[in-house]
């Protein structure tokens, strides 16, 4: 697991690419706030999960779990779940707001995706800019 990439995987990339290409200013992997978010975007008060749809167990094709060593993975994963849970909760209490972009949706529909997530950070903004 140690060959495991945790930052700049190809579907993070394709949404930072996405992102500054739609003129997107952001921050990377913040370590001062909880779980050091992949993208940060301080404007929006925002921040963007890119998961792998296997290790924070999506629920899609991708994220079948391991017919050997059952239990261990079980485990593995139900932990990273919690985790992802924990972090999300601490975001949100701290005043920010939590996009999870998953990795199954940037490989099959790259374009809609980041659609998506622009029109979601654009409602943010319209938001966070009323008096």
């Amino acid at each position: 697991m140690a060959a495991i990439r945790g930052k700049d995987t190809s579907p993070e990339l394709v949404v930072r690419h996405g992102l500054h290409r739609k003129g997107y200013r952001f921050r990377l992997h913040r370590r001062d706030l909880p779980g050091t978010p992949d993208i940060v975007l301080p404007q929006y008060r925002a921040v963007v999960l890119v998961h792998g749809c296997f290790w924070h167990v999506h629920g899609c094709a991708n994220s079948v779990a391991p017919k050997t060593r059952a239990r261990f993975w079980r485990e593995k994963l139900g932990g990273n779940k919690q985790r992802d849970t924990r972090h999300r909760r601490k975001l949100t209490a701290l005043g920010w707001k939590v996009f999870t972009v998953w990795e199954c949706n940037v490989r099959r529909r790259p374009a809609e995706t980041l659609a998506r997530l622009s029109n979601q950070l654009e409602l943010r903004k319209t938001r966070t800019l009323k008096p």
